[in-house]
């Protein structure tokens, strides 16, 4: 058996996994990392990037409705879902070759195989060579997660089906869709299917959204969005059970109503996968919720094993396990170990308008004692917007009354998702909106916005001299 001792050993190669990695080795630490499945986990493979690759060509499909009236011939377009399963395809192949050829030049160590702890700092990996173990210093559990089915539920290949098997195995036969959840992947599947050409039937059990932290405004904005291309959800739809019929599926609701469609996918959450890890060999804990237990700098009840991503919660996305990364691989190397500070990390909706939000909302700053001091500015008046015929949305800042410090802030519309990362630089909130009233902008641009919501909160609110240093 391989008993070379490694600093650390990473279980699981998705986004967190990966950064671990590729962070560790470039700050001098002999690193492992272990994959029983796929390269890339779920992001790369079966979440993130091929969905974004289908908003991005939805958004060409939607935006070809304005092709006439900007002098360009032709249009509006339809879609092929089978060509676009294709391209994203392409796209994964083609980042996953890329992303397995750096860890290789970097010389990080990689294993196939299901690895499970023997002892706190043993390893065993069970692959089709046979079975090797590694010694290890430090670990990280980042194994991700796995579709959530409701009790009584179970997949059908080609008829009943989660995100993961779509992305696996590929488009169903057949126009009519049954999506069934109203979280972040149902309000995005809604959109994308829908501009690619399906017969969508949305059913939600609660509002969709209902469970997130993004503001009424933000919610409203999309639901308008969606209602303008004829995409409304069906709430209060509660799926009792699910059966594949004939040439299609039916879905009963509990209270008595069915639905019929040629297939189904099942967009109804995520849990974490830590099962058969060997956590039981270590003195790791796991919550009710099948969680890994750490503590503020995600480390286990087992001195040296660290935690990332889905597997803790309880925010389940690859920008948090991205953000855990780098802040385990910081405890492992470093004398000044920091903390966990979920919120500060960016939380994103790609559907008919991109939803995007950091740090605290309305009521989680006032539950921590603060008067919230709002900065709005809408999308309607930009030049960019409306040179884009997309003028959807707007800019939302929260600051401290008192300080003038960031709470929390939300970009709605067109490229929110990037624009968004001007917020996520705010490591001195208590200065950063003065910082951000005396950048230099690019005109004309949908960062500007930015700027103005900043300039109307400091004259609506009063907080002239702690955003522009007047006296």
């Amino acid at each position: 058996m391989n008993t070379t001792p490694f600093d650390l050993t990473i279980i699981g190669s998705g986004p967190g996994g990966y950064r671990a990695a590729v962070l560790a080795t470039l700050r001098g630490q002999k690193v492992a990392i272990i994959e029983r499945a796929t390269w890339g986990g779920t992001c790369l493979n079966r979440g993130c990037v091929p969905k974004k690759d289908w908003h991005e060509t939805a958004k060409w499909i939607e935006q070809s409705r304005h092709f006439h009236q900007r002098g360009v011939i032709g249009g509006p377009l339809g879609g092929d879902m089978d060509q676009a399963w294709l391209h994203q395809r392409k796209v994964v192949d083609t980042v996953r070759k890329s992303y397995t050829d750096y860890l290789k030049r970097l010389g990080v160590q990689m294993f196939d195989g299901h690895g499970r702890f023997r002892d706190a700092h043993h390893i065993r990996i069970s692959g089709a060579t046979g079975i090797q173990e590694l010694s290890t210093r430090h670990s990280v559990i980042a194994t991700g997660s796995v579709p959530l089915l409701p009790d009584s539920i179970v997949t059908v290949p080609g008829r009943i089906l989660t995100s993961d098997m779509l992305f696996d195995d590929g488009v169903p036969a057949g126009q009519r869709v049954l999506l069934v959840g109203g979280g972040v992947i149902g309000t995005e599947f809604a959109y994308i299917f829908s501009m690619l050409g399906k017969a969508v039937s949305w059913v939600v059990h609660s509002p969709a959204l209902a469970h997130t932290f993004y503001s009424p405004q933000a919610k409203d904005t999309l639901r308008d969005a969606l209602a303008a291309l004829d995409i409304h959800p069906r709430a209060g739809f509660q799926l009792a059970r699910i059966e594949a019929v004939g040439a299609g599926v039916t879905a009963f609701g509990s209270d008595g109503s069915t639905l019929e469609a040629d297939w189904a996918l099942l967009a109804t959450g995520r849990k974490p996968f830590t099962d058969d890890l060997g956590l039981e060999n270590t003195a790791v804990t796991r919550g009710g919720n099948g969680f890994v237990q750490v503590n503020d700098h995600l480390e286990t009840a087992e001195a040296g094993i660290y935690a990332i991503g889905d597997v803790i919660g309880p925010l389940m996305n690859a920008n948090q396990a991205l953000a855990d990364a780098t802040l385990v691989v910081n405890n492992i190397v470093s004398a000044s170990p920091k903390s966990r500070d979920p919120l500060w990390v960016p939380e994103l909706v790609y559907s008919a308008v991109e939803l995007a939000r950091i740090g605290m909302n309305d009521d989680q700053a006032e539950d921590e004692g603060f008067e919230p001091a709002i900065g709005f500015a809408a999308f309607e008046t930009s030049p960019r917007a409306l040179g884009q015929d997309d003028t959807r949305g707007f800019v939302r800042l929260l600051a401290d009354m008192d300080s003038g410090a960031l709470l929390g802030g939300e970009v709605v519309g067109r490229e929110a998702g990037e624009l968004i990362h001007l917020l996520s630089l705010s490591a001195d909130r208590e200065h950063f909106l003065r910082q951000l009233a005396q950048a230099r902008f690019n005109h004309p641009a949908r960062a500007e916005e930015l700027l103005n919501a900043t300039e109307t909160l400091a004259a609506r609110w009063g907080l002239q001299a702690q955003i522009f240093g007047e006296d």
